[in-house]
C-alpha cells in the first residue's frame, strides 16, 4: 500500500431543515391555529482516530465529505429528522488544518479522539413560534441555516518512541530490521527506504517501544532536495532520536562531516527537534578493526563536539544492537511520554 501522509479535503456539514406553514383543518376545530413543526437540524462532520487505520491513502479518492440534510418540519407540529451526523475515521496522529488560514484545528493524538471539523446547521422555526395574542395565525417561519463548509488539510504525524535519523545507506532499514518487528526493504543503493517505516522493538516479554525509520536526509533536505525532509514530521513526536552514521563509507568520505551534515538540516528545519535528546549511533562496525573503530570514534566526538551518549553497532551482524535497544528501553521508562 502507498503510504500516504498528506491530504486536502472537502467538508460540508448538513443544512437544517427549513420551519413548516402549516394551519390545523379539522372538520370540529374552528380557528385550529398554527401547527408548523420546526425542521431538523444538519448533521455534523467528525474526525475520530482509529488505531486500526495508519494512512490518509482513503481520502486520495475521496475528496468531499458531506453529512446529511436536516428534514423540513411538517404540521401537527411534527419536527423533521435531524440529518445523522458523518463520522469519519482517521489514523491515530493526524493533525487537521484549515487549508486557507494554516490554523490547527486539532491534534488527535490517542485512539478513540474525536474533532468537530464542521458543524450542522441550525433548523428552521415553524409558524407556531410565531403566534402571539395579536397575529393569531402568522404565515411566518425561517428557513434552516446552511451547515459549515471548509477545505481541511489532513497530515499524518506517525506516534513513535524512537526516530531514526541519518544519510542514505547509513544503515537504518538493516537496524530497524535487526531489532524490531518490521520488514524494510534493504539494498546498497541511496533511497532504497521511500516513505516512513514503523517496528515494534520487544526488549523484554511486556516491555516494548515503536521505532520509526524515515527516507535518508542529503545535504539541501530542507530545501526540497531528496525524501527525508518531507518525513521529518513523523520523529517530531519522539521521545528520543538515534542519529546513524556509517563508521566506515566506502566512498571515503568523513564520517564527522555525515554527523555535521544531518545536525545542520534538523536545524534549518527546526530548532525544536533539533534540541531533542538524540544518541549518537557510529553503524558497520564490522567492517573495521576494535582499533580502528576507537579511533574514528574519538576522532567523531572531537570534531563535532558531541556531549550525547555514544554506541558502536553493527546492525547487519547484531553486534550491540541488544544492549542499545535495552538502554533506550530504560531511557523511555525514566522519561514516559506526558499523557
Amino acid at each position: 500500500m502507498k503510504f500516504v501522509d498528506e491530504v486536502t479535503v472537502r467538508i460540508e456539514a448538513g443544512d437544517g431543515g427549513g420551519g413548516c406553514l402549516s394551519f390545523r383543518r379539522e372538520k370540529f376545530v374552528p380557528r385550529g391555529g398554527p401547527d408548523g413543526g420546526d425542521g431538523g437540524r444538519g448533521g455534523s462532520v467528525f474526525l475520530i482516530a482509529d488505531p486500526a487505520i495508519n494512512t490518509l491513502i482513503e481520502f486520495r479518492h475521496r475528496r468531499l465529505l458531506t453529512a446529511q440534510n436536516g428534514q423540513s418540519g411538517m404540521g401537527r407540529l411534527r419536527t423533521g429528522k435531524s440529518g445523522e451526523d458523518l463520522l469519519v475515521s482517521v489514523p491515530v496522529g493526524t493533525v487537521v488544518y484549515a487549508w486557507d488560514t494554516g490554523e490547527c484545528l486539532g491534534d488527535l493524538v490517542h485512539a478513540g479522539d474525536s474533532l468537530c471539523v464542521a458543524e450542522g446547521g441550525k433548523h428552521g422555526l415553524g409558524n407556531t413560534h410565531f403566534k402571539t395574542s395579536v397575529d393569531r395565525a402568522p404565515r411566518r417561519t425561517t428557513p434552516g441555516l446552511p451547515g459549515e463548509k471548509r477545505h481541511l488539510k489532513l497530515e499524518l504525524k506517525l506516534l513513535a518512541d524512537v526516530g531514526l535519523l541519518g544519510l542514505p545507506n547509513a544503515g537504518k532499514s538493516t537496524f530497524i530490521r535487526a531489532t524490531s518487528n518490521a520488514t524494510p526493504k534493504v539494498a546498497d543503493y541511496p533511497f532504497t527506504t521511500t516513505h516512513p517505516e514503523l517496528g515494534v522493538v520487544r526488549v523484554e516479554e511486556n516491555r516494548s517501544f515503536v521505532m520509526a525509520d524515515i527516507p535518508g536526509l542529503i545535504a539541501g533536505a530542507s530545501q526540497g532536495k531528496g525524501l527525508g525532509i518531507q518525513f521529518l514530521r513523523h520523529v517530531s513526536r519522539t521521545q528520543l532520536l538515534l542519529h546513524l552514521v556509517d563508521i566506515a563509507p566506502v566512498d571515503g568520505t568523513d564520517p564527522a562531516e555525515a554527523v555535521e551534515q544531518i545536525v545542520v538540516e534538523l536545524r534549518q528545519f527546526s530548532h525544536e527537534l533539533a534540541s531533542q535528546e538524540r544518541w549518537l549511533v557510529l553503524n558497520k562496525i564490522d567492517l573495521l578493526s576494535a582499533v580502528a573503530v576507537e579511533e574514528r570514534r574519538h576522532a567523531i566526538v572531537a570534531h563535532c563536539h558531541w556531549m550525547g551518549p555514544v554506541y558502536c553497532i553493527s546492525a547487519l551482524k547484531k553486534q550491540g544492537t541488544i544492549e542499545l535497544c535495552q538502554h533506550v528501553m530504560r531511557y523511555l521508562d525514566q522519561h514516559p511520554r506526558p499523557v
